[in-house]
């Protein structure tokens, strides 16, 4: 009778399904772990791109230079409303939003895009997207020479 009591007792505190508790567990860490990867990844992505199209459209704002400064000498500076507007137009056909400014002196534009990445793991706990944001700078440069040897 001794021997049957400490069989049950056995069978009854036994750790059976102590690994499948402990895989469950490493599994959900391990997809987490890929999840913020994958998605912290996919935000560096879209950061790059937004200040990839951001680059962009203050090249295309500082090709709008004031030609009635350029043609007579005066200056080689943009025109502050055509600069806003040519990239406008880019960050339109780039699928982008942004702002632009000029600066005081017209030799200086300034582009800041802004948008979100939709989340593909990290909507599971909650989080469903990520805000993204971009800067690029065109500086109007004339008169400037290379370094020796370039």
């Amino acid at each position: 009778m001794f021997f049957r009591t400490r069989r049950l007792r056995g069978k009854q505190w036994g750790d059976q399904g102590g690994v499948t508790v402990f895989v469950a567990v490493c599994v959900l860490a391990l997809l987490s772990i890929i999840g913020v990867a994958v998605d912290g990844g996919a935000k560096m992505r879209a950061v790059e791109r937004a200040d990839y199209i951001a680059g962009e459209a203050a090249r295309a704002g500082g090709q709008a230079l004031d030609p009635a400064q350029a043609i007579s000498g005066t200056a080689i500076v943009v025109d502050a409303q055509d600069a806003r507007a040519a990239a406008q137009a880019y960050l339109r056909a780039a699928g982008a939003a942004g702002t632009v400014s000029v600066s005081s002196g017209g030799k200086t534009l300034t582009v800041r895009v802004s948008g979100t990445y939709d989340t593909k793991f990290l909507s599971v706990v909650g989080i469903g997207s990520l805000s993204v944001t971009g800067q690029g700078k065109a500086t109007l440069l004339h008169g400037v020479t290379a370094p020796e040897g370039n």
